[in-house]
């Protein structure tokens, strides 16, 4: 049990909130309530495709965790980690990177060949930036963006969405991005001097770079949503989607406000595990964007509550 436990922590299970993405497709094309035997249904279909997107993402940390090994020992936090502590035998951690997107691959043909693909140009993606993508500037943080776009394709190909709107994709670019530049940042202030000792790539970056980066993301993911909110065919005609941008600006400021005058160096995927501001922000925008789509589902369904009651 103590092997499974570090095999799973190895696996990185608090990253796996990176994978809701798969969910994009299903909330904003309207089929998150529609009826039917759940897994044979679009909300059913894209938690299938979750669960391997989970899995597969964590055989490729582990791959990424054997390979940097040594130097994750010199790291401050970094050292904790399962193999690069020691807790977590290196043959068991190489069957898992392996063996296991082997297994998601073949299960993803047969939930969907089109969603089979995709987990192949992920797996694909995430090899190339082991051991090649993430030691060239830029590029690395580009690979980190098509791993995010990749997830909102494969939940278009799950939900079998007609045309899914292409700010969503735009969008979806730009906030990987932000979540990429974050990332670079957070390694450099943590490590401040040591940073190019630990990942030489680091040196080809500077805390000015990434903030005026983050700053031209934060602006082009801005306005790239405001024009989703009211040129997208499927919203409504009283353009009520436009009350959620004041729900995405504050998430970036939020954020923003945590890294310059908090000191904060984890990426936001993490912070949003742990900052509660953060949380509410998400929640309401989940809630707003519900009663934008799902109004009248919504108000049957508590009817039908109300009349149990």
């Amino acid at each position: 049990m103590k092997l499974i436990r570090n095999l799973i922590r190895a696996m990185r299970p608090k990253q796996w909130t990176k994978n809701l993405f798969v969910f994009i497709a299903v909330l904003f094309d309207q089929k998150l309530f529609m009826p039917g035997p759940f897994f044979s249904t679009p909300l059913g279909r894209s938690t299938l495709g979750f669960i391997l997107l989970c899995l597969l993402s964590g055989a490729v940390y582990l791959l990424n965790d054997i390979v940097d090994a040594e130097q994750d020992r010199a790291h401050p936090t970094k050292r904790n980690r399962p193999i690069a502590s020691g807790v977590l035998p290196l043959p068991v951690a190489w069957l898992t990177a392996i063996g296991l997107p082997l297994v998601c691959l073949a299960l993803g043909f047969a939930l969907d060949p089109g969603f089979g693909i995709v987990l192949i140009v992920y797996w694909v993606n995430n090899i190339a930036y082991t051991f090649w993508l993430k030691h060239i500037v830029l590029l690395d943080v580009f690979s980190i963006a098509l791993g995010f776009v990749l997830r909102v394709v494969a939940g278009v190909i799950l939900v079998d969405v007609e045309r899914f709107s292409p700010w969503l994709y735009v969008f979806t670019t730009l906030l990987s991005l932000f979540l990429g530049f974050s990332k670079r940042r957070g390694e450099i202030a943590l490590l401040q001097g040591n940073a190019s000792n630990h990942r030489a790539i680091l040196d080809e970056y500077s805390l000015p770079f990434l903030d005026n980066m983050m700053s031209v993301v934060v602006a082009a993911a801005s306005v790239t949503y405001s024009f989703y909110t009211f040129s997208a065919e499927n919203l409504p005609d009283n353009y009520t989607m436009m009350l959620t941008i004041p729900f995405v600006l504050y998430g970036f400021f939020r954020y923003l406000y945590l890294v310059h005058l908090r000191g904060e160096t984890k990426p936001p995927d993490e912070v949003l595990l742990r900052d509660r501001g953060l949380q509410v922000t998400l929640v309401v925008y989940a809630l707003a964007v519900l009663l934008v789509f799902y109004q009248q589902p919504l108000l049957d369904l508590a009817a039908r509550l109300a009349g149990a009651w």
